[in-house]
C-alpha cells in the first residue's frame, strides 16, 4: 500500500451485519492493519497523528467522508488521513463509528506511523505518506460464507451475479463515497468506494472487488471483499435459497413425494392402532375391577 507495509492482526472472521441492521452494528470490527514503522512517544509525529485523528473525529459529525493533513507539530513529519462512513449511516452514527475506529487504532496500533481499521460502518486510515487520492485495489480482507444447501445450483449463481453486476458501472454516483446497492431475486449486494476516488477509479475498484467475490465465493451464501479503496458484499435473504428440502423438491418437479406420503400414511396407521390398543386395555382393566367388586359381594 504505497510506502506503508501493512501486516494484518486480529483478522477476525467476524459476522458483518447487513447495511440495514441496527445502527449499533456499524461499530462491529472487521480488520485492522498497522505499519511496521513506529514513531517515538512524544515526538512531533505523535503530535501530528493525535491532532489528525482528533480532527477526523470532529469532521465525521458533519460529513460522511473527509481527508485531512496534520502538521501541528512539524511540517517535516506530516500525517495524512481520511475516513469514509457507510452511505446509509446517519451523521450521529457516522461520528460514533469514527470514534470507535480511532479507539481501535489506538489500542491495536500504538505508536504506528500508519494504520487502517475497517468497521462495519466506516473505514479510517492514516499514514506518513500521501496515499490520499491514489487508487488501491489490493485485497485487504476477504471472507465467504458457508456453502449453500442441496438445491443450490446454477440458477442461484446467476441471481447472485445479477445482484453483483448491479454494483458495477455506476460511475461512482451512488451516494456518499460511491455507495451502491444491488439486488436480484433473493440476493442483495452493496458496494462503496472511499471518497478520494474518481468515478472511473471507483468503477475499477468495485469491479475488482466483485471479481474477487465471484472467483472465491462460488456457492457461498454470502461474501465480503474489502480492497484498499472500496469494498463489495453480497448476502442471500433466505427466501427459500437454503431450505434443502424445498430446493430439492423444486429442482425435481417430477418427484411426487410418494415416499413422504407413504411415511405419513404409516405414521397415521401406527397412531390409530396405538389408540385402539390403549382403549382395549382400558376396557379390560375396568372389566377386571367390576368383576373383582362383585366377587367381594358374593
Amino acid at each position: 500500500m504505497n510506502n506503508l507495509f501493512f501486516f494484518f492482526l486480529l483478522l477476525l472472521a467476524a459476522s458483518i451485519a447487513s447495511p440495514t441492521a441496527a445502527d449499533d452494528s456499524a461499530n462491529a470490527y472487521i480488520y485492522a492493519g498497522c505499519s511496521e514503522t513506529r514513531y517515538a512517544p512524544g515526538s512531533p509525529s505523535q503530535i501530528n497523528v493525535d491532532s489528525l485523528l482528533s480532527s477526523l473525529v470532529s469532521a465525521s459529525s458533519s460529513t460522511p467522508y473527509s481527508n485531512l493533513t496534520s502538521t501541528a507539530a512539524s511540517a517535516s513529519f506530516p500525517s495524512f488521513g481520511l475516513f469514509q462512513c457507510r452511505g446509509d449511516l446517519q451523521p450521529s452514527n457516522c461520528a460514533d463509528c469514527v470514534r470507535s475506529a480511532v479507539s481501535s487504532i489506538s489500542s491495536l496500533c500504538p505508536f504506528a506511523a500508519g494504520a487502517a481499521v475497517q468497521l462495519a460502518g466506516c473505514f479510517l486510515r492514516y499514514g506518513n505518506d500521501s496515499f490520499v487520492g491514489e487508487p488501491d485495489t489490493s485485497v485487504l480482507y476477504k471472507k465467504c460464507g458457508a456453502a449453500g444447501g442441496g438445491g443450490y445450483g446454477p440458477d442461484q449463481i446467476g441471481i447472485r451475479d445479477a445482484a453483483l453486476s448491479a454494483l458495477t458501472g455506476g460511475g461512482g454516483n451512488g451516494g456518499a463515497g460511491g455507495y451502491r446497492v444491488g439486488a436480484a431475486g433473493y440476493v442483495q449486494a452493496v458496494a462503496q468506494c472511499v471518497g478520494d476516488q474518481s468515478a472511473s477509479e471507483c468503477d475499477d475498484c468495485v469491479a475488482a472487488a466483485v471479481g474477487q467475490l465471484r472467483a472465491a465465493c462460488g456457492y457461498a451464501v454470502s461474501g465480503d471483499a474489502y480492497l484498499g479503496k472500496c469494498y463489495a458484499r453480497f448476502w442471500y435473504t433466505g427466501n427459500g435459497a437454503y431450505n434443502d428440502d424445498a430446493d430439492h423438491h423444486h429442482d425435481d418437479p417430477d418427484h411426487h413425494h410418494d415416499d413422504d406420503d407413504d411415511d405419513e400414511t404409516g405414521k397415521t396407521a401406527a397412531i390409530v392402532i396405538g389408540l385402539i390398543a390403549g382403549v382395549a386395555l382400558l376396557i379390560m382393566f375396568l372389566t377386571f375391577l367390576r368383576k373383582a367388586g362383585n366377587y367381594g359381594k358374593d
